[in-house]
């Protein structure tokens, strides 16, 4: 099952490079479907007022224990697909880095709990199917908002959607085994909503106009992350970077 999801994510890959020839760095905002996009960002916007947003006179950010291990267990479970991205790209040292730490956590760390990994010195190596995609040269795309998911691209929208259903995880698994894998993985979404609430709230509610922002700060995170560069903009924005 993990060979099969292998191949077809790499088919899948290598038939949209076909598609066009490698991009430049885009830039500027491609936004052709901004009625819609807004529309969604309302949606989103009013499921976090009602789900995450602070309470007047509460913290934004909740960052304890038990944050950090609920956090932690929907990382782990998040790294077998990683680890596949990395192989996608021919980038074989993260692929390493990743196995050894969900070996680790797994085992060490209970399920992922703790992060022993990470003081051994294996911090985990984030990519996912969109920079596969961008790895093969296939185009940006326009901007779009995803409902739940928040900003993307027509690239890394179609790469979120392949990352679900690429996972290794859900193929070593299977009935009730496979959803509670799956409730981790929403459940630390979750905890790192609340873990890094303060950004994420400055962003969506203290600005005037939340969607431009949100979309402005994500193109350009994007790009850098893309492209190989350390971003050092004071203007960029991403909101799950650990300030520790």
């Amino acid at each position: 099952m993990v060979g099969r999801g292998l191949c077809g994510a790499f088919v899948v890959s290598a038939a949209l490079a076909g598609c066009g020839v490698q991009d430049p760095q885009p830039t500027g905002v491609d936004d052709p479907y901004e009625g819609t996009n807004r529309s969604i960002h309302a949606f989103n916007k009013g499921f976090d007022t009602v789900v995450f947003k602070a309470p007047p006179g509460h913290a934004r950010s909740i960052d304890n224990a038990f944050t950090r291990s609920v956090s932690n267990v929907g990382s782990n479970l998040g790294l077998p697909g990683k680890v596949v991205n990395s192989v996608l790209q021919a980038n074989a040292e993260p692929a390493v880095r990743n196995t050894f730490r969900f070996a680790i956590n797994t085992t060490v760390g209970i399920g992922g709990i703790f992060d022993p990994a990470g003081k051994l010195g294996l911090p985990e190596a984030d990519t996912d199917f969109g920079e596969t995609l961008a790895y093969w040269g296939v185009h940006e795309g326009p901007y779009v908002e995803l409902p739940f998911y928040g900003p993307s691209t027509a690239r890394d929208a179609l790469g979120t959607a392949v990352d679900v259903v690429m996972n290794p995880v859900g193929s070593m698994l299977n009935g009730s085994a496979v959803q509670a894998a799956t409730g981790a993985r929403l459940a630390g979404k979750a905890a790192d909503r609340k873990i890094y609430g303060d950004v994420i709230e400055s962003v969506l509610y203290d600005s005037a106009d939340s969607y431009a922002q949100m979309r402005l700060l994500y193109l350009q995170n994007r790009r850098f992350k893309l492209s190989g560069q350390e971003n050092n903009d004071a203007n960029s924005w991403d909101p799950y970077t650990d300030p520790q």
